[in-house]
């Protein structure tokens, strides 16, 4: 169903990077399906439990344009529907051009048997604009800052079928600047986290860029 959690003990049982994505969409008007509420550790993925999540916008207008490549809030509102994925590990270290040539796990996702698994699971009325409406989704920790690193890989996850990516750092900027310190988030660990951190100036707004040197 779309939009509901479940939790326990007032923690969500989606791991805590796929909550910071679900809340980054929620915050922007989404309605967020979690697909499997189970964490895949003695088996190889299947293709299809490689997506954590389906977003779609419930106010979503025809536009005349699609949304960037390089996404962050402003971009959102360009977004129908999307299978999003998210890969995660919070160090220094980047996907590089390398990285992502010896990585095919990271796009199993895009196999056209998926694709058409999820269209399957929107309604019917929303199936209904056609699978050039679906858009992939990839949630990085980063891109490389020196050229022709960051073009190399950008282009690469182009050609591989990627519509766009995320970085978790806007993300997070993002979801930050959203949290009013005014107001009790009780159903969300990570929000009432945050939002303790600026009522006792622990944390400043951020001043972040996408993607480039200051933003990753």
């Amino acid at each position: 169903m779309w939009g509901v959690r479940v939790s326990i003990g007032g923690r969500f049982m989606a791991g805590f990077d796929e909550q910071i994505v679900r809340e980054y969409f929620e915050l922007h008007g989404f309605l967020v399906r979690q697909l499997r509420k189970y964490q895949v550790q003695s088996r190889r993925k299947m293709a299809e439990e490689e997506i954590d999540l389906l977003v779609y916008n419930p106010s979503f207008s025809a536009q005349d344009r699609k949304p960037n490549f390089l996404l962050f809030g402003t971009e959102l509102p360009y977004i129908h529907r999307a299978v999003v994925v998210v890969k995660a590990w919070h160090t220094t270290q980047r996907f590089t051009p390398a990285m992502l040539r010896s990585s095919s796990e990271i796009f199993k996702f895009l196999e056209k048997n998926v694709i058409q698994k999820m269209e399957a699971v929107f309604s019917d009325e929303e199936a209904a604009f056609g699978s050039d409406d679906l858009l992939k989704i990839l949630v990085l920790p980063g891109l490389p800052t020196a050229e022709p690193h960051r073009s190399e890989s950008i282009q690469l996850l182009r050609d591989k079928g990627v519509d766009g990516i995320i970085s978790f750092r806007s993300m997070i900027s993002d979801i930050f600047k959203k949290v009013e310190v005014n107001r009790n988030y009780s159903k969300s660990d990570l929000l009432q986290i945050l939002r303790i951190l600026k009522n006792y100036d622990m944390v400043k707004d951020p001043q972040m860029g996408l993607f480039g040197k200051d933003a990753d």
